[in-house]
């Protein structure tokens, strides 16, 4: 691999289509879930602090079984399926690393949630409850490289109907911003 090729790889970041929206029945989805992923889930302890930072968000995430993830991402602030460009960071220690950064950045909010994860094909399927917000579902359709915008939307729009989630239910922004909003 020739040095323009690393440098094309190292700039190209991971691309997802999301999706959130509230919850009203929160069984109905997660037995929908759970049948069109053929797995019961596996469920996610998480604890994600949001920094400050001049552009898009950076988010430490303690999974809680003594792992994390630093957490970059940029998209749009608005309903229905949107890309979301993103950069990720194992580390063996959350709690360190949560000290430095909100040394050096400050932090805008924390959300803890318990997530219960499903995957149907390449999308991911969340479906969470929120501290102090309620319950709420996520989709991550995962872009292969040579996947466009409008094959991850069309996957998601079909997944949201097969999930039983309605368009007047669609969430903008993130978890950290519908807390902080609320105070």
């Amino acid at each position: 691999m020739g040095s323009s090729d690393m440098e094309q790889t190292a700039l190209k970041m991971p691309r997802n289509v999301e999706v959130k929206a509230a919850v009203r029945d929160r069984d109905r989805l997660i037995e929908n879930a759970k049948r069109l992923s053929k797995s019961e889930g596996v469920l996610i302890m998480q604890e994600d602090t949001f920094f400050s930072v001049s552009k898009g968000r950076l988010k430490l995430r303690n999974l809680k079984n003594g792992g994390g993830q630093l957490i970059f991402y940029q998209r749009a602030d608005m309903d229905g399926p949107k890309l979301s460009d993103y950069s990720l960071s194992p580390t063996a220690d959350p709690d360190g690393l949560t000290k430095v950064l909100s040394d050096a950045l400050g932090v805008k909010g924390v959300v803890k949630k318990e997530r219960w994860l499903y995957v149907v094909g390449q999308t991911r399927v969340h479906v969470d409850q929120v501290e102090g917000l309620g319950n709420f579902m996520e989709l991550e359709v995962v872009l292969g490289e040579d996947q466009s915008l409008e094959e991850g939307e069309a996957i998601a729009q079909k997944l949201m109907g097969e999930l039983g989630i309605k368009k007047e239910d669609l969430v903008t922004g993130a978890y950290v911003d519908l807390i902080l909003a609320d105070k």
